[in-house]
């Protein structure tokens, strides 16, 4: 993935949302004066990501499911509550309604920590019970059934456009800034944080929404990685295909990922746009935004990696 990863909410079954477009019209006076040719440009910038969104189908909210969500709902849970055993803190930090973007460490091989997140949030019980909106790389595009399902889950292109029109109608979008990196990592690499994309950064910035940084510690070692590669990948249409002392010896078993123990940890709302150090000249130093979201996904980490006792029981 792109990475960015991937969200937003409803409780059951969303419908179409369409788009409005901003009129440069009856703009509040009181700030700062625009002039009209001004405006126009703006307008012209906004007018081009609706656009996109609505290409890539905002109008249907993306292809959500409510349906297919609650007939794929016995599946998240067993794989939530019996084989992986989640252990979610934290909670609380997620808004019940509102715009806001989920980050966290990205790893596991295979999406299966975006499929967990999303769970607990719109399923457990003292969460927020909203609809996540996964951001997926593009090269999911060319997968026709995964991007189906992606789509039906609540997934979305990780495009800028999709992550705007996401936010200006209050949803939860769900972005793992490490990209493709993050499910890349080696097993001798695992929770090392790798660096982080400034979108999530933007992103807040531009709708004044928080950042919910998360960290989830077990999803390293259901594919523990050895190896990566690149020309089965291509096959596949995908940038790579893991190699693991499991696969491809085993065959299709080896496809299965470990019981191990999971643990997801969600940290203290993040306004950058409040934060000292990024005003006046910082309020556009993006990067170091973003290293300021890694080291806290890192520090999550260390914590719940410092009192975890066993890989397979926690």
């Amino acid at each position: 993935m792109s990475e960015a990863g991937r969200s937003a909410e409803s409780a059951h079954v969303v419908g179409a949302v369409p788009l409005r477009r901003r009129s440069s019209e009856g703009l509040p006076t009181g700030r700062v004066v625009v002039g009209a040719r001004v405006r126009g440009e703006l307008g012209g910038f906004t007018d081009a990501r609706a656009d996109e969104a609505l290409a890539a189908g905002a109008g249907e909210d993306y292809g959500l499911d409510g349906v297919f969500r609650e007939r794929t709902a016995p599946l998240f849970r067993f794989l939530f509550e019996k084989y992986w055993r989640v252990a979610v803190t934290g909670l609380e930090n997620v808004p019940e309604t509102g715009g806001a973007i989920l980050i966290g460490n990205h790893s596991g091989g295979l999406p299966f920590d975006a499929t967990m997140v999303a769970y607990a949030l719109s399923e457990c019980a003292g969460g927020p019970l909203r609809i996540v909106r996964p951001l997926y790389d593009r090269f999911i595009e060319g997968l026709g059934p995964v991007r189906d399902m992606y789509r039906k889950l609540g997934a979305v292109p990780a495009r800028y456009a999709v992550a705007d029109e996401l936010l200006e109608r209050g949803e939860l979008p769900l972005i793992f800034p490490e990209g493709m990196f993050g499910v890349a990592k080696l097993y001798e690499d695992r929770y090392q944080v790798g660096s982080f994309s400034t979108s999530a950064a933007r992103l807040s910035c531009r709708h004044r929404v928080p950042i919910i940084p998360f960290a989830v510690v077990g999803a390293e070692e259901i594919y523990p990685m050895i190896g990566r590669s690149s020309v089965l990948g291509k096959l596949l249409g995908a940038p790579y295909v893991p190699i693991t002392p499991f696969f491809p010896t085993l065959g299709l078993l080896g496809t299965v990922p470990l019981p191990t123990k999971w643990t997801i940890a969600f940290g203290n709302r993040i306004y950058l746009h409040r934060e000292s150090r990024f005003r006046g000249p910082g309020s556009v130093d993006f990067r170091a935004m973003s290293e300021r979201l890694r080291r806290t996904v890192q520090l999550l980490l260390r914590g719940l990696l410092a009192r975890r006792s066993s890989i397979f029981l926690g």
